[in-house]
Formats: C-alpha cells, structure tokens, sequence
C-alpha cells in the first residue's frame, strides 16, 4: 500500500462578479422577498452576521464570497460620485 504524506492545496474559486452586481443582485432579492434592502444590506455590514442577507437568488453566499470592506468601498466610490455630478 502506498500512503502519500504530500499536503494538498485546496482553494475556491474567486467570485467574479463585482461588488457593485453582487450589492445590486442582493438589493433585488431582498426587495422581491419583501424586506427592506437598506436596512438589512446595513445591518449585514455593520455586523458581519449573514443572516440579514436571505439565501434567496443565492444571495447569502454571493455577498458573503466578498469582503465586507470592498463593499463599503463600492458603497462609498458610488455615493462620491454621484454626489459630483450634481
């Protein structure tokens, strides 16, 4: 019998989607299922905890795949800009 000690690298896939299709995906199904997509998406950044996301449309998993900071950054990029432009 031949036993292999070698470590093996395991990784997932990195999403590729964008912050921005992930929050406007999310903003959806939060609205289709009838909650309010602003206070959730807020309470899921404030705290961390998945369960202001639904899983509905995958969307638990998808806004959970990226870090919370990059969609604060989107969030804030988003705001500024717009903000300019008036």
């Amino acid at each position: 019998m031949n036993v292999r000690n070698d470590t093996q690298k395991f990784s997932m896939p990195k999403e590729d989607r964008t912050a921005r299709d992930i929050l406007m995906t999310v903003y959806d199904s939060m609205h289709e299922k009838g909650y309010d997509p602003v206070n959730q998406i807020v309470g899921y950044l404030l705290s961390g905890d998945p369960t202001y996301i639904t899983s509905y449309n995958n969307s638990r998993y998808l806004i959970s795949r990226m870090e919370r900071d990059e969609l604060l950054e989107e969030l804030v990029r988003f705001y500024v800009s717009n903000q300019r432009e008036d």
